[in-house]
């Protein structure tokens, strides 16, 4: 029974046209929403968002602080300005981000749709349709809802989907309602259905649906081939009805997504722990003055009572202590001073529109730009060990082309120049001109004249090879006006091959249930279709077997070369090996190979095999088997055609970016919903797999003990290889990130594994065994993967290897993956703007992944490290001095600066310079950022900031501030002005100790700063002026006279500054904080330099010579012999086109349509060709050669 909460769900009971009785089961809504906010609730949400940050909660508690009088030292606006700049600039960003999400949702949930209300159609938003609603679709559109299907414009009941949105696969898919329902096809007797259906609870199963639909007193069994999932398009399909069985978050698509999470930096993790470290140094020193706070009132203060009594409400030299110690925590509390964190922001901001502002990665093509859609994540781009990808629209981009063929030892495709070599791509001719074909596609290309030529000449081995192409599929042929011909392929690579087979002269026209019409050199010849031998992934082939007009019968046969080479005549061995060659040559090219042969069957031996075909398609029990038996049979002692070569057209710069990232030592995965032989050959075009590998390990186990034997099995060949060269040196157990000789093995390997096995893989007890053999292998690729899979992959190396991951892909299947991810990259590609809004950072070609990680990633990440370095070097030499002058003060909480100089210094002074480094700094150009991919490393590593580097910031910090502050105070103790008097003095102190400072830090910046512009030039010395301009203004009589109360230094710095002495301090105090700085690096420099280093020598060396171009060859490939194979077509479409279940009756009839006028060009053709003749060996004579059986 249905239960009417929604928190524990058994079934789901669902009524058609009932509204009222759905409502109080409490089912979701179809309205859906990603977006974090609303007005009412954004401002606490994102304030405690907010405060969840260490530092924001610290800098408050200082704020409270500041407004006690007792122990407040320093005026409260000195933190509350900076607190609010940072909490306002955060929420805008946050509240854009989450206005374009709002704007994703209502550009979604106020898409229309028609729903059926007291039976009539009526224009509804998606938001407003209910569960129980029946709603109709048309042609293109997308499915509101997990639907029931109905009924549709085509023949009982079917309709053809699009699933790219939610597998990554452009393959058109067939469903078909119940027998039932399929005559509903008139809206008064929809309005009249009233079934109930009940099925299984909301779950993230794509692939599987169970249910039953009970109407007038009778049941009917579900499936997933009844089910239109939302996230489909119609295709193919005038219109259809549906019942919507769930909506919003709870349809499979929405349950896929998984949640929008908070990501931050590695960086902002660590800078959390080191606040956290910072505020305990600064609680230590707090209590270390307030100690001496109230041992001094002890034993000193206590004799000035007199003159210097103790503040109000003040008893006793502990109490005294008690106060001193919270006003020391407001006065050094600019060890981390809030201006940190608004820099951060000014600077990731910055990072993000150099990224937006990049013309390298703008695509001309689609006019779209890259974009930085989040400014938290930058530097991370400069620390990624892992790239999750999605196959389809990402790597690839869903075209297939006819590329080459072999036809009887003779290979057509590859372009030749005058010498006779083959032609690069931009020396390649015009391709080849169909013009006289009037049916030819004029998409289709093709560069090689010759095998039109072979065509033309009456090559039988030719023609043969194109009737094969032109019969032997499941496509459909939809003719819309004369001579404009429409294929409805299941697969685009069956789409590829008809095309081909119709532009050189073999057009497939119309099918019956019972024939094929094809118009053969522009005479139309009418095939008998006798039977079709389906496709499936076991068999990995597919053949029908035809009736010519002559009354022979013949089978065609077209599939793997793995299984085909073995089914063949041995009178092809010759033939065979040529063609072998041939795969071979076109596998190296990563095309996808199918192997194309045929059998004459005689009458007498056909009919007594389809009588026991037709007794095996009826047979009650193992009907599947007798099949398969029957079709192995007669599958045998075929004469070898050919092979055709079909190309995955890759993205563009897709193979040179692999090589390049995997240079890096970064680590890709291929997860695609996609099929095992698709994928590898993908993997073996864009060059992740290649023949030089040790081994590929394939993991299809069905079971537990099935996978968990396989991977067992894969670990200890690689262990055996490295037992080998680490001399039997063997470690058992996994460390936290599991550093083990695996890692580390000898010889290149690479793991395939499928969906169903990888559902196993990931189960607790088995996840980290699977995470050993995937890291140990240098590719890997999942098959057949959920959305759902994929998160889990991601979030299982995110959960092991504590490693910075990279997500990207371009359909709404890969939007949880690119959530899981520390980053996630939405390609703007055909499957939707999905995978964008759901992105991190967004571009339209996988090539400029390149750039963004080894460029603006690389360069986020040294910027972002040296600024933090900078910055808390310059406060803490700011910030001690203060220490150090409470034990010359009475540790009485006196400033050594006035407070001017202690607002003014982070936010004027010193702000602006650390500002241009960490927006424009560059170590080597971008260029060598390219050429040298192990650049990358240290931020793998994380060599350029972390808790060593940060406790030599601060020891260099200390180290400033203790010359600081003593080589003055040690100067003062005995100087004298030039006109004799005493130099020393508190405010005479205090410009000399804020000016060496300012000089100091300034002078340390630019030994910093690698790449100098403009900027750089006038920020630092412009802050050094106005450090000068506003000291003097502060100190002139004029502010004095307008606020005698605020500015007391009236003159000092003119006084102080006058005199050589004061200068004196300020050159030996600067020189003796930069040398040693200066003499570190240059020995570091010469004895161990980094890699930055050498290359930017090398640039310098060699500035007069051109970079050379490398360019990444085509390697032969000899020794290995791999199976190109790749057919994404799906088992079911054969069966359904003898049933003539999908056949109009328009279709019926064309087939009986006359030849065409055109046929002529072919026999005037041939009159001028008479006398060359034709060549030998013609697939008729081998006709004569029928075997018998």
């Amino acid at each position: 029974m249905g239960v009417t909460g929604r928190c524990v769900v058994e079934e789901e009971r669902v009524r058609a046209n009932a509204r009222e009785y759905n409502e109080k089961f409490q089912y979701a809504s179809n309205c859906i929403k990603t977006s974090k906010y609303n007005i009412v609730t954004f401002l606490p949400v994102n304030l405690f968002e907010q405060f969840q940050e260490v530092a924001n909660t610290y800098f408050l508690f200082l704020l409270i602080l500041q407004l006690i009088p007792q122990i407040s030292s320093l005026s409260w606006f000195t933190t509350i300005v900076p607190l609010v700049l940072v909490l306002t600039i955060t929420a805008v960003k946050d509240a854009t981000d989450d206005y374009f999400r709002h704007k994703s949702d209502n550009q979604v949930n106020n898409r229309q749709s028609q729903v059926l209300i007291g039976g009539v159609l009526r224009q509804e938003q998606w938001m407003n349709v209910r569960v129980g609603d029946i709603i109709k679709l048309e042609n293109n559109q997308f499915v509101a809802a997990d639907l029931l299907l109905l009924s549709s414009s085509e023949p009982h009941g079917l309709c053809y989907i699009e699933t790219a949105e939610l597998d990554g696969e452009t393959n058109m898919k067939v469903r078909q309602a119940i027998p039932v329902t399929a005559e509903l096809g008139d809206t008064s007797q929809l309005a009249c259905f009233d079934g109930e259906v009940i099925c299984e609870p909301p779950n993230n199963k794509l692939d599987k649906f169970g249910g039953t639909l009970y109407w007038k007193e009778n049941k009917y069994p579900l499936s997933n081939q009844n089910m239109l999932l939302r996230g489909c398009v119609l295709r193919n399909t005038e219109w259809c009805f549906g019942l919507v069985i769930f909506a919003g978050p709870d349809t499979k698509l929405m349950q896929n997504s998984g949640r929008t999470k908070f990501k931050r930096t590695s960086i902002d993790r660590l800078m959390n722990t080191l606040v956290l470290w910072i505020f305990g140094f600064l609680v230590c020193m707090g209590v270390i003055l307030a100690i001496g706070n109230a041992i001094w009132e002890h034993e000193v203060g206590v004799c000035f009572q007199i003159y210097l009594p103790w503040d109000e409400g003040v008893h006793s030299a502990f109490f005294s202590g008690f106060l001193s110690f919270w006003s020391y925590i407001i006065i050094l509390n600019t060890v981390v001073p809030i201006s940190l964190y608004v820099s951060v922001e000014v600077i990731r901001l910055g990072h993000s529109y150099f990224i937006n502002w990049d013309k390298k990665m703008y695509c001309a093509k689609r006019r779209t730009p890259a974009e930085a859609r989040t400014t938290t994540l930058n530097e991370e781009l400069g620390q990624v060990e892992y790239i999750f990808s999605d196959k389809t629209g990402t790597l690839t981009q869903n075209i297939m082309v006819f590329s080459k063929c072999s036809v009887n030892g003779h290979s057509y495709g590859d372009v030749q120049d005058m010498l006779g070599h083959k032609a690069e791509l931009g020396e390649r001719p015009e391709p080849v001109d169909f013009s006289f074909n009037p049916l030819a596609d004029p998409r289709f290309q093709f560069w090689d004249p010759s095998l039109l030529e072979a065509v033309k000449l009456g090559d039988l081995h030719v023609h043969e090879f194109f009737r094969l192409l032109s019969l032997c599929h499941t496509v459909m042929s939809e003719e819309k006006s004369e001579g404009e011909l429409l294929y409805k392929a299941q697969s685009p690579d069956e789409g590829a091959l008809v095309t081909a087979a119709r532009n050189f002269g073999f057009v497939f026209r119309s099918r019956t249930p019972k024939t094929i019409t094809v118009q053969e050199l522009g005479q139309a010849i009418t095939y008998q279709l006798l039977a079709i031998l389906d496709f499936n992934n076991i068999r990995k082939r597919m053949s029908v077997i035809v009736r010519s007009p002559e009354g022979k019968i013949r089978l065609y046969c077209k599939g793997a070369d793995t299984i085909l080479l073995e089914r063949l005549h041995p009178l092809n061995q010759d033939l065979t090996s040529i063609t072998t060659d041939h795969l071979n040559e076109y596998a190296g090219e990563g095309l996808r190979t199918l192997v194309l042969a045929y059998r004459d069957l005689e009458e007498s031996y056909y009919k007594d095999w389809s009588e026991r075909l037709h007794r095996a398609g009826s047979a009650p029990e193992a009907r599947e088997d007798h099949l398969a038996r029957l079709y192995d049979e007669v599958e045998h002692d075929m004469m070898l055609l050919g092979a055709t070569a079909i190309e995955d057209k890759l993205q563009q710069g897709v193979p040179e970016t692999i090589a390049i990232l995997t240079l890096a030592n970064i680590k890709i995965w291929v997860l695609t919903g996609d099929k095992q032989e698709t994928a590898v050959n993908i993997g073996y075009s864009c060059k992740m797999l290649t023949d030089d590998m040790t081994e590929v390990f394939v993991v299809t186990g069905h079971t537990v003990l099935e996978v968990r034997e396989e991977l067992r099995k894969a670990r200890e060949k690689m262990m055996d290889a490295s037992r080998s060269v680490c001399n039997g040196f063997y470690q058992e157990k996994l460390s936290s990130k599991l550093t083990s000789v695996l890692e580390a093995i000898a010889g290149e390997y690479a793991l395939v594994i499928n969906g169903h096995s990888l559902a196993h893989a990931l189960e607790a007890d088995m996840e980290v065994e699977f995470l050993e053999t995937a890291c140990a292998c240098k590719a890997v690729i999942c098959c057949r993967v959920t959305p759902l899979q994929k998160a889990q992959v991601v979030e299982l190396v995110k959960k092991y290897k504590k490693a910075v991951t990279l997500a990207i892909g371009d359909g709404a299947n890969d939007v949880s993956m690119i959530k899981t991810a520390h980053i996630g990259v939405g390609i703007s590609g055909q499957e939707g703007i999905q995978a964008v809004l759901a992105s991190d950072y967004s571009f339209s070609q996988f090539k400029f992944l390149q750039r963004l990680l080894l460029v603006h990633g690389r360069w986020s990440y040294l910027r972002m490290c040296k600024f933090l370095c900078y910055f808390f070097y310059k406060n803490f030499a700011f910030t001690m001095v203060h220490f150090w002058f409470g034990f010359f003060c009475g540790f009485s909480a006196q400033t050594v600066y006035d407070q001017y100089f202690i607002t003014l210094y982070n936010i004027v002074y010193t702000s602006l310079p650390v500002l241009a480094m960490g927006v424009f700094d560059q170590d080597v150009p971008e260029q060598r950022s390219m050429e040298y991919p192990k650049l990358y490393e240290p931020g793998q590593l994380n060599l350029l900031f972390n808790k060593r580097e940060f406790f030599i910031c601060i020891a260099q910090g200390i180290y400033t501030s203790i010359l600081m502050f003593f080589i003055p105070y040690g100067v003062f103790a005995d100087a004298t002005r030039d006109d004799g008097a005493q130099l020393a003095d508190y405010q005479s102190f205090a410009v000399t100790v804020a000016t060496s400072l300012v000089i100091v830090v300034s002078v340390q910046i630019g030994l910093d700063t690698g790449f100098w512009t403009a900027i750089n030039h006038f920020f630092i010395w412009g802050s050094l002026a106005a450090y000068f301009a506003i000291l003097f203004t502060m100190h002139s009589d004029g502010l004095f006279r307008m606020f005698p109360n605020q500015f007391r230094f009236v003159g000092n710095a003119q006084n102080t500054l006058a005199q050589p002495t004061v200068w004196l301090t300020i050159a030996l105090t600067a020189v003796v904080c930069i040398v040693p700085v200066v003499a570190f690096r240059f020995l570091k420099l010469d004895l161990k330099p980094e890699l930055s280093d050498t290359v930017r020598y090398t640039q310098l060396v060699r500035k007069k010579q051109k970079t050379q171009h490398r360019c990444m060859r085509h390697a032969g490939r000899a020794g290995s012999r791999r199976s190109g194979y790749a057919f994404s077509h799906q088992e079911g479409f054969g069966e359904l086109i003898m049933s003539g279940k999908n056949m109009r009756l328009s279709s019926l009839a064309l087939s009986s349509f006359a030849p065409r006028p055109s046929a002529s060009w072919i026999d005037t053709l041939r009159k001028k060709k008479g006398g060359e003749g034709s060549r030998a060996g013609s697939p008729s004579g081998a006709a004569d050669k029928t075997l018998r059986v």
